[in-house]
């Protein structure tokens, strides 16, 4: 029995385990209660009720597994933070699976007890905020516990007096490994339980874990694992559970190329989780160090949306050459379940220490601001019947819009403009620090790319990557 090629068979048997209930990453706390009902005992599932958040939501607490290490794993401590979460209930329908893997399950079964939250903050989930009802952040709660959620958390701890526990979260896109322009798509952490970062025992364990959890992943995702800062946080839940006896390993779950639900990264935390419960059972992760650890390079936030290189721009007449890079801000539609993208103009200038998930070279080319189309259009039926590539091609960016029969602050995936409605007559028209300009790159008359709410596109290539936003 090899981890190694448990980790290569969770990677190719991944879709067999994938819950598929989740096909977007707000889901509620109604959502996963029929998840919850459905473990069953037969599977070796026991599922009891920790407690109640704030507004009254049962947070749940599930346990699997007879052995004598007790592992805790807990997700959505912030609610906006839902990847783990949506890999902890792939990690169910693992367990409640019988194939060729049977072998790697008995050992994690026979040697570990498990025990899950998932969703300890239902009510931030409610509203995919970071704070819990009580507007505070719970991960700065670990020494008041003003939160119940704090207090359910602190309390099953220390009644299990876990020897691991598994810290699920998510960090912002931005992150890169390092100085380098590869996204830190997992970072790791094994925090430091006082001011002077020292390593004891219990922080040791959770550093030689990491180290092997690395391993697995390089293998997947290469240079794009980083670790996060250590920091000593003394409010902090990961630190403390450290501090008081539980070797803690907080996995941040970052960003990947066009994963907007982070559906790539959860399947990367289900592997990196359960290759770890392996590890623990076999006691394998003793055979990798801290130096290890230690080597795994730190979180950066060098990475942008996009980044125009060498622009050149126009200051009243006179001429400069800057980088311009693009951040982006998800915005949730009335549904309260899905969202829409809002564009914005992060920082100009010598940009060489930053990367862009896209990146196009502007030395060749002019840029300008698009074109407003002079017509008004009244129905979303007559703007689909306009000719988009040539329109593209002419460098319009943005139609006006007098119609009803719409009005969400995003477009339709298939309308490639920006749409004006009401008093505003234009996008943004200045390349300026927040600012969401549509910029035209011709190369010698010819529009090459168009900048719609910070998204490329070209005129003569179909898309559907990213939306145009109403004004």
């Amino acid at each position: 029995m090899n981890r190694k090629a448990f980790v290569a068979a969770l990677q190719r048997q991944y879709e067999t385990y994938r819950e598929p209930y989740f096909t977007y990453r707000r889901f509620k706390h109604a959502d996963i209660q029929p998840l919850i009902a459905a473990l069953s005992p037969d599977k070796g599932f026991s599922v009891k009720e920790l407690g109640l958040s704030t507004e009254k939501r049962v947070i749940h607490h599930i346990r699997l597994g007879k052995g004598t290490t007790k592992v805790m794993l807990w997700s959505q401590m912030h609610g906006d933070e839902a990847t783990a979460t949506m890999a902890l209930f792939d990690i169910f329908r693992f367990f409640s699976a019988s194939d060729e893997l049977d072998s790697y399950r008995k050992v994690i079964l026979d040697n570990l007890s498990l025990h899950f939250v998932p969703m300890l903050n239902p009510d931030g989930a409610e509203v995919f905020k970071r704070r819990t009802a009580l507007d505070i952040d719970m991960n700065r709660d670990a020494l008041r516990l003003v939160n119940p959620e704090s207090r359910l958390l602190k309390g099953l701890r220390d009644e299990l007096n876990a020897d691991f526990g598994f810290n699920l979260h998510d960090q912002h896109t931005r992150y890169t490994a390092y100085y380098t322009p590869k996204p830190a798509t997992i970072s790791f952490l094994a925090p430091a339980y006082n001011v002077a970062k020292e390593v004891n025992p219990v922080r040791e364990r959770a550093m030689r874990l990491i180290a092997a959890m690395n391993d697995d992943l390089q293998s997947i995702i290469p240079g794009q694992v980083a670790k996060y800062n250590d920091e000593f946080e003394p409010r902090a839940f990961g630190d403390n559970i450290q501090k008081w006896g539980t070797s803690t390993v907080l996995i941040e779950s970052g960003g990947y190329p066009d994963d907007p639900e982070k559906f790539y990264i959860r399947q990367l935390n289900f592997i990196a989780i359960l290759s770890a419960l392996y590890a623990i059972a076999q006691k394998e992760y003793e055979h990798h160090t801290t130096e290890q650890y230690w080597a795994i390079p730190e979180n950066r936030t060098q990475l942008r949306h996009l980044v125009l290189r060498n622009a050149l721009l126009d200051f009243n007449g006179t001429a400069y050459r800057a980088d311009i890079s693009f951040d982006i801000r998800e915005r949730m539609k009335a549904d309260g379940r899905s969202f829409y993208y809002q564009c914005f103009v992060d920082d100009i200038g010598d940009l060489s220490t930053l990367y862009g998930y896209r990146e196009i070279d502007c030395t060749n080319l002019q840029v300008s601001f698009g074109k407003v189309y002079p017509e008004e259009m009244y129905s979303l039926d007559q703007i689909r019947k306009l000719n988009f590539s040539r329109l593209l091609a002419e460098g319009y960016t943005a139609l006006r819009y007098k119609g009803q029969d719409w009005q969400e602050k995003d477009v339709p995936a298939d309308i490639p403009f920006n749409l004006l409605r009401g008093n505003h007559t234009r996008p943004d028209d200045a390349v300026s620090m927040e600012q969401n300009p549509d910029l035209v790159l011709a190369e010698n008359g010819k529009v090459r790319y168009l900048i719609i709410n910070g998204f490329v596109r070209e005129p003569d290539v179909q898309s559907s990557k990213g939306n145009a936003l109403s004004y």
